[in-house]
């Protein structure tokens, strides 16, 4: 399955990304993971070093020349050995499902696809989106991709293969319109399922779980507020809870992965990703 995260600038995306991943991995799915955002942090916020980073596609000049030319430039260049040769493994950020062998996570740092130039034939966009389009179309492993804004950089024929967008917002009226706007355009172009992921809302309070020790609590998602009406908002939504072990690192540990919350977050994740059509097994 390919999904795509896009939203308003620090409605959090990027963590939903990295936490996606890294829940697809730890049940044993091989990960594709494209961060085309130009805040490039989808490697930090999945514990990577800081020198632990690829260099971003989108400066590498002498691929790019080599692959795309000037002048008369290839727009159907060969890229399906590229991901190997530039991803980087990225470490799982907990245990595995019991009885399953981790998958692997590897990232690929592109760069912003809108960034890339002034016009479309530009050649690090070319080559840019040539990229995304071979992993979205050719590939069997999961892809997630972390956007910049929405989904129409990609290309009509590139989003035309993805399974589904994740509209991620906070709970206010600026970054719901954001969301509603990138919704819109992303049904223009055909992409219809989305989820609507509404971040940094309060908890619920925690409820006993029957199958559990009697000091043991089930972990509840956060309860969804009314939004204001505004045309084109996913009409699937999950909440996103504002946690505060994410909150007490934020300063020393850019990592958002293994947090004390991870069975809030595997719940939230497995949430997000029925609403796709991917059934993962965790219920309420």
């Amino acid at each position: 399955m390919k999904l795509a995260f896009a939203g308003k600038g620090g409605a959090g995306k990027t963590t939903l990304a990295a936490w996606t991943a890294d829940y697809l991995a730890r049940h044993g799915h091989d990960v594709w993971m494209i961060d085309a955002d130009t805040a490039l942090s989808l490697g930090r916020a999945s514990g990577l070093p800081r020198d632990g980073l690829p260099v971003p596609l989108v400066e590498r000049h002498d691929l790019i020349m080599q692959r795309i030319g000037t002048g008369m430039i290839s727009l159907t260049p060969e890229v399906g050995d590229l991901p190997e040769a530039l991803a980087v493994d990225v470490p799982i950020g907990g245990p595995a499902t019991p009885g399953v062998a981790p998958g692997r996570k590897r990232l690929l740092v592109m760069g912003s696809v809108a960034g890339a130039g002034g016009g479309c034939a530009c050649e690090a966009n070319a080559l840019l989106k040539a990229l995304l389009a071979h992993l979205v179309h050719d590939r069997r492993e999961w892809v997630l991709v972390d956007l910049e804004a929405g989904v129409e950089h990609l290309g009509r024929g590139t989003v035309a293969a993805v399974d589904g967008l994740a509209v991620v917002s906070e709970p206010g009226l600026r970054s719901l319109e954001t969301a509603a706007d990138i919704a819109w355009l992303a049904h223009g172009l055909g992409l219809h399922r989305q989820v609507l992921a509404l971040n940094r809302l309060p908890l619920s309070p925690q409820e006993p779980c029957a199958a559990c020790a009697e000091d043991d609590r089930l972990p509840r998602l956060p309860n969804l507020p009314d939004t204001p009406e505004l045309s084109g908002l996913p009409a699937a939504r999950v909440g996103v809870p504002a946690l505060p072990g994410l909150a007490a690192r934020m300063l020393d540990n850019a990592c958002v992965t293994g947090l004390p919350e991870q069975a809030l977050v595997d719940r939230f994740i497995a949430r997000l990703l029925e609403g796709f059509g991917h059934t993962s097994g965790i219920t309420d």
